[in-house]
């Protein structure tokens, strides 16, 4: 067997092995980083919290920054209590089913919801108009609400 003598030149010796060196410890680095920023400037609640107004911000009860403020359940509640009142309590109740329906996390403050709008219901209707209303939203909530305000 034979051995070609070839002198062994030395490679990767020069610039590009340097910065690949130099991008291979950097760059885990930055992408780490970077995934860690991104993972924690996502609004992981589900409310939106976004600074860019919709159509919708803008024309809910003129004001962006008390809506803004304010817990997503009692701008639901205000919105109920309004629905309540320009066509009827059952309508409201099938809106606040939709709404539990589409955002769980409403799903603990329906009962309290529920209890106000039975009450604002006696207002309007009167206690026996107000509890031909009642349906199991909320368990008996509605219900409750109307009894408690008619006694």
């Amino acid at each position: 067997m034979t051995h070609s003598i070839h002198p062994q030149t030395r490679r990767g010796r020069g610039p590009a092995r340097r910065i690949g060196r130099s991008l291979a410890l950097v760059l885990p680095v930055v992408l780490v980083l970077s995934g860690t920023l991104a993972v924690a400037s996502v609004n992981w609640s589900g409310t939106p919290q976004s600074p860019v107004l919709t159509a919708a911000d803008t024309s809910a009860a003129g004001a962006s920054s008390r809506t803004a403020a304010r817990a997503p359940q009692d701008v639901l509640r205000d919105q109920l209590l309004m629905e309540l009142q320009k066509k009827d309590p059952g309508a409201a109740l099938t809106q606040l089913q939709q709404a539990v329906n589409d955002r769980p996390y409403l799903a603990e403050h329906c009962a309290s919801i529920a209890r106000s709008l039975g009450k604002a219901a006696v207002r309007v209707y009167g206690p026996t108009k107000a509890q031909s209303y009642a349906r199991p939203v909320c368990d008996t909530s509605f219900a409750s609400g109307v009894v408690a305000a008619n006694g």
